[in-house]
């Protein structure tokens, strides 16, 4: 592991043991804020137009936003669903499964896409602007024993934050579903997150960040080498921390 990716991890301790200690005193409202945003910014990175403040309304109000289409609505519906899923699992302290997935998956094309929904895909898939090339439909049930297996092996044996990046990129590298590929990966890194006390990682979903996310997966994909983007992972974890000790005020 290299010393900068080193250091970022031990900066996160830090920051883990210091929001510890104010568990007690995280709100609910504070938690709400921080869900919206990531929905806000999960479905900003595949594309969706929802503002931050469009997204609220959706969510909290069920407002219909003029201009913006049913499937956008939905987007920001189901992925607060899939947030409310993941945190009754933790709650629960459900292990992880294969159904757990699909599940997630099925959350977040409720209603957009219910053929799919929480099935596998079972045509080739093609991922625009990228150069990696998706399994073989033939190959996924495969890839996903395979997917678990080391997860059973290594999940006590990694840094959780290395954990949730691995299983994030591992996941959507299978590509398992014609599509959520995404927001499905990036919710079962939280949940990963969250079973270890940590706080959902918020990607950014501006132009600049989407193109730095997909480059690092890309970097993880055709060339082997995870450090990108487990240290891009890492630093939005950091940013998450800060921002969540700032907002209780310590």
């Amino acid at each position: 592991m290299k010393k900068e990716l080193q250091t970022l991890l031990n900066e996160i301790e830090e920051l883990k043991t210091k929001l510890d200690q104010y568990r007690y005193l995280e709100s609910n409202k504070v938690a709400k804020a921080f869900e919206l945003e990531y929905t806000y910014e999960s479905n900003r990175i595949e594309g969706n137009t929802l503002t931050l403040q469009e997204t609220a309304l959706v969510v909290e109000k069920g407002l219909t936003i003029s201009g913006k289409s049913l499937q956008e609505h939905m987007e920001a519906i189901n992925h607060t669903h899939g947030i409310e899923y993941v945190k009754e699992l933790v709650r629960e302290k459900t292990p992880l499964t294969e159904t757990i997935i699909r599940d997630i998956h099925r959350l977040i094309l409720q209603s957009i896409d219910n053929t799919n929904a929480g099935y596998y895909r079972t045509v080739q898939v093609l991922i625009s602007g990228a150069t990696f090339v998706p399994p073989q439909p033939l190959l996924v049930p495969g890839q996903i024993e395979s997917f678990f297996s080391w997860y059973q092996a290594e999940k006590n044996n990694l840094h959780p934050v290395i954990l949730s990046a691995e299983m994030h990129e591992r996941l959507v590298t299978i590509h398992p579903f014609i599509d959520g590929n995404g927001r499905t990966s990036r919710l079962l890194m939280n949940l990963i997150l969250l079973q270890n006390g940590y706080p959902i990682a918020i990607l950014k979903g501006d132009a600049d960040s989407r193109l730095q996310y997909y480059k690092a997966l890309e970097t993880a994909q055709t060339e082997h080498n995870k450090e990108p983007f487990f240290e891009l992972i890492a630093t939005n974890v950091k940013a998450t921390l800060n921002k969540v000790l700032q907002t209780l005020g310590h």
